[in-house]
């Protein structure tokens, strides 16, 4: 039986998450969901995802805080953690300064609204890369 890839999904708007989970569960991924930065971070150590879907708007921790100690822990560093925002249409709402994003060595950026096609797309040639 092929080996189904882990993605955990860390948003905290419930309806984007269930949209997002029933996209990414048409495929054989098992889906993880975390509704905070803090619980992301936690779930990651606990689960090891193959894949992380990271919000940047969130608000108790941001996705760049959560990117960041995910890129410094040496057991989670090299899950592929891809950013989904809603900057172009929220950045300005924010107090989050968009230099942040570029510091980062996240591996792609996905704005918000994302299609299911593209979102799709992203995530396997993500897992692909990481040989899965």
């Amino acid at each position: 039986m092929e080996k189904r890839a882990k993605i955990l999904l860390v948003d905290d708007d419930s309806d984007f998450i269930e949209a997002t989970r029933t996209v990414l569960e048409s495929k054989p991924y098992q889906v993880i969901v975390a509704a905070s930065g803090d619980e992301g971070l936690r779930k990651a150590r606990e689960e090891k995802p193959d894949l992380i879907l990271l919000d940047v708007i969130m608000p108790d921790k941001d996705g760049f805080t959560v990117a960041e100690q995910l890129k410094k822990d040496p057991q989670l560093s090299k899950i592929p953690t891809l950013m989904l925002t809603a900057f172009a249409t929220k950045g300005r709402e924010t107090s989050i300064p968009v230099s942040r994003g570029y510091a980062l060595e996240t591996e792609d950026y996905i704005d918000k609204p994302v299609s299911p096609q593209e979102l799709l797309a992203r995530v396997e040639k993500h897992l692909k890369k990481a040989g899965l």
